[in-house]
C-alpha cells in the first residue's frame, strides 16, 4: 500500500565554510503529488551516495554542473526500485535502478535519467554506488587515462582510505605499480596495507610524516590527489621526470572560504611533469570498459569494496560532513529504505 506522505531534504542555505546543521531542511510531501508521465517511472529510493563533490554543488559558482538551488532537493546519486511506470516507459515494476534521485524517499524520474542495474558475479547492487558506479569510474579513468600509470612505476594516493582512493590503490596494484597510500589514522593505514595490499601506508597526522614520505616514496611517477593542500605541495617536491599529477579533488580546501595557492608548481617545469584535472562524466561512453575490468576484480577477489552505511534519510545532512573530517572508511552511503516487496497492491 502506498504511503500518504514521504520525505525530502532540500538546500536551505549556502554555507561559507563548513556545512552547518541548518544548511539543509526536511520537507514532508503528499504522496499523491507524484504524477508519473510518459516515459517516466516512480522510484522508491533505497540508498544514496554521499560524495565530496556535493560540497561544490551547493556553491553558487560556475562549475561542470549548475549549483543546487535554494529550496531544491539536494542532488545525489542513488539506487532504487521501480514501483510504477508511465506510458511507454522502458522499465518494469520491480526493476533495480540507479540514477540521480536526490535526497528523497520517492522520485518521479525520466527513463533517460536512470539505468537498470544487474549486479555481475561477486558484486551486489550497492557496488553501483561504489566500485561499479561513479566512484569506480572516477578511479579508473583518473588513474589510467589521466595518470597513464605503467607497470613498475611509483603511485602515491592521498585520501587512500576513501572510496575513490581505495579503489585507485587496488587498480594500481593490478597494473603492477608500487603503491603508497596516505590516510589519517593508524587503523586506516593498517587496513590499506593488510586488506588492500598497498606497499606502504603513511599517516599524514604523524609528526614524522614528511620524513616518512620522502623515505617511502623517493620520487613518484603518478600522484593521485584527492586532498590538495600541504600534501600536494609535498608531492610536487618529489616528482620524477615526466611525472603525472591527477587532480581528482582537493578536500582539504572544500570548506575553506579562502584556499591557499600552490608554491611548488615550478617543479612541473624542471621535471617535465604535468598536472591535470578531469570530470568523470566526460568518459560516459567508455564506462562499460571500466565496469568490465572492475567487475572481473570483484569476481576474483582482487578488488574489495568497503561501505560506511548511515541509516535513514534524515541523517544525510549530519553524515555528509564526515567526508571532510575523515570519519568514514570506504564508501559513505545512506540507507533510505529496504527494497520494497513487489506485491500487486503496491
Amino acid at each position: 500500500m502506498s504511503p500518504r506522505t514521504f520525505s525530502q531534504i532540500v538546500l536551505r542555505d549556502r554555507p561559507v565554510a563548513d556545512i552547518l546543521p541548518d544548511t539543509f531542511e526536511s520537507k514532508t510531501k503528499a504522496f499523491d503529488e507524484l504524477h508519473v508521465g510518459k516515459s517516466q517511472a516512480l522510484v522508491q529510493v533505497t540508498y544514496l551516495s554521499l560524495d565530496p563533490a556535493m560540497r561544490g554543488w551547493i556553491r553558487d559558482r560556475r562549475s561542470y554542473l549548475p549549483p543546487v538551488k535554494i529550496g531544491e532537493v539536494m542532488r545525489s546519486g542513488g539506487l532504487g526500485v521501480v514501483v510504477s511506470v508511465g506510458e511507454g516507459s522502458k522499465f518494469q515494476k520491480g526493476d533495480l535502478v540507479s540514477g540521480g534521485f536526490g535526497w528523497t524517499e520517492y522520485a518521479v524520474v525520466d527513463d533517460k535519467s536512470m539505468e537498470k542495474i544487474s549486479p555481475p558475479p561477486g558484486s551486489t547492487s550497492l557496488d553501483f554506488l561504489n566500485t561499479l558506479g561513479m566512484t569506480g569510474m572516477t578511479a579508473y579513468f583518473g588513474l589510467h587515462d589521466v595518470g597513464q600509470l605503467k607497470a613498475g612505476e611509483t603511485l602515491v594516493v592521498s585520501g587512500a582510505a576513501g572510496a575513490v582512493g581505495a579503489l585507485v590503490c587496488q587498480l594500481g596494484k593490478r597494473a603492477g605499480a608500487r603503491v603508497i597510500g596516505i590516510a589519517g589514522t593508524a587503523d586506516k593505514c593498517a587496513w590499506l596495507e593488510g586488506d588492500l595490499g598497498v606497499d606502504k601506508a603513511l599517516n599524514y597526522k604523524s609528526p614524522t610524516f614528511r620524513e616518512d614520505f620522502v623515505k617511502a616514496v623517493g620520487y613518484l611517477d603518478v600522484y593521485f590527489d584527492n586532498v590538495g593542500g600541504e600534501i600536494l605541495e609535498l608531492a610536487l617536491s618529489r616528482l620524477n621526470q615526466n611525472a603525472r599529477i591527477v587532480l581528482c579533488g582537493g578536500i582539504s580546501a572544500y570548506n575553506d572560504p579562502q584556499p591557499k595557492g600552490l608554491t611548488g608548481y615550478l617543479n612541473l617545469i624542471s621535471q617535465r611533469a604535468k598536472m591535470q584535472g578531469f570530470i568523470v562524466f566526460d568518459y560516459a561512453e567508455q564506462y562499460s570498459v571500466a565496469v568490465k575490468e572492475i567487475a572481473a576484480g570483484l569476481a576474483d577477489g582482487s578488488i574489495k569494496s568497503k561501505f560506511h552505511i548511515v541509516e535513514g534519510l534524515h541523517n544525510a545532512p549530519s553524515a555528509l560532513p564526515m567526508l571532510f573530517s575523515g570519519a568514514n572508511v570506504g564508501k559513505l552511503v545512506v540507507k533510505v529504505s529496504d527494497e520494497p516487496s513487489m506485491s500487486p497492491k503496491l
